[in-house]
């Protein structure tokens, strides 16, 4: 549906070598290029999915789903636009737990009077996502009370927190992979839909590798467009960081997991969303911090703005909630939603 898309990407990069000065037509045909290229990637790793079974399958379509929010975030890395980097990791939490989530339980439900999950496996990660929001939240409280006496106490705290997220994130992977896999694997029986014809694994690996550079190029292209065309169009870097580049990097996931949701398969679309929201807090924005020793002009730390952390805290919130019994229907997912539109209406109204 998203292929003849395509035809915008080549457009942004003549216009980036030809006409520089066309911001926001340079950002809105990047931004527009890069959907396809999501959307293939995300095909491509659903379909080494169902080669690995539902655990497995989240956590590789979270993974490359989540190389467009990487590649983008360290091409503003490099760009010095860290406020723009942390509005985008936020963003693709809050817009994965909320949006993603939200989108698959409201079209699942359309479908299905009720669908299920494992509950053991959505708890587990419901307290990953607390523990992300906590490895957010204490940052800003240590510069809310020693902030003002010891600046340079941000960048030991942010490194040694980076740090321990790392750790717990491989030792999340060895539970949910290993030692623990029935925890996350189907509760439901798919319905019998009749799939269609598996692509060959070297066709799967080629898709996702070509996808890949092909977001790297656009990205680059992207994120030299974004403080302009902001100012251009009267938003904030934070709501074009938070909500803008974070819906485009989570295009792939978006489609698999709603697909996922629609074929009856919600431990799949739950791997997909919330693994996606873990990944990036345990270990895109942990491996961003670190990477900013090396890429970056400065050393970029853990602290978030009050926004973006209360927006992180009430996604997390409401999702631990939804995910507690082990059951999603319509009206969940149009809770989720809802409270994403709040949120992106806070956010589009900050000058």
């Amino acid at each position: 549906m998203l292929n003849w898309l395509v035809i915008f990407a080549p457009i942004a990069i003549v216009l980036h070598h030809f006409a520089p000065e066309r911001y926001e037509l340079i950002f809105l045909t990047a931004a527009i290029g890069i959907l396809p290229f999501a959307a293939w990637l995300g095909r491509a790793t659903e379909q080494l999915a169902d080669r690995s079974g539902e655990g497995v399958g989240g956590l590789l379509n979270a993974t490359f789903g989540n190389a467009a929010e990487l590649i983008i975030a360290l091409a503003a890395l490099r760009a010095g636009l860290y406020d723009v980097v942390k509005a985008t990791i936020a963003g693709s939490i809050v817009g994965n737990i909320l949006l993603v989530l939200g989108a698959s339980m409201l079209a699942g439900g359309t479908r299905y009077p009720e669908q299920h999950f494992n509950l053991t496996g959505a708890r587990a990660q419901a307290t990953m996502l607390t523990l992300a929001a906590i490895a957010l939240i204490i940052p800003a409280a240590y510069h809310g009370l020693v902030g003002e006496f010891y600046v340079g106490g941000q960048k030991p705290l942010s490194i040694s927190i980076s740090l321990t997220l790392l750790v717990v994130y491989c030792m999340f992977l060895l539970f949910s992979l290993w030692t623990h896999p029935s925890f996350f694997s189907g509760s439901n029986v798919p319905d019998n839909e009749t799939s269609s014809q598996p692509w060959p694994l070297s066709w799967s690996v080629t898709v996702l590798a070509v996808c890949t550079a092909a977001i790297a190029w656009l990205s680059e292209i992207l994120v030299g467009t974004i403080e302009p065309t902001a100012r251009a169009l009267g938003l904030s870097d934070i709501f074009i960081g938070v909500f803008v580049i974070a819906i485009l990097g989570n295009a792939a996931e978006h489609a698999s997991a709603v697909t996922a949701a629609m074929k009856n398969r919600m431990d799949l679309s739950l791997s997909i969303a919330i693994g996606s929201s873990i990944q990036v807090a345990l270990f895109v924005a942990p491996l961003l911090v670190l990477a900013s020793l090396i890429v970056g002009p400065e050393p970029m730390n853990l602290l978030f703005g009050k926004g973006l952390v209360l927006a992180v805290f009430v996604a997390v919130v409401i999702t631990g909630q939804i995910a507690s019994d082990g059951r999603s229907d319509w009206l969940k997912g149009v809770q989720l939603l809802a409270v994403y539109l709040i949120l992106g209406l806070a956010f589009f109204l900050t000058p």
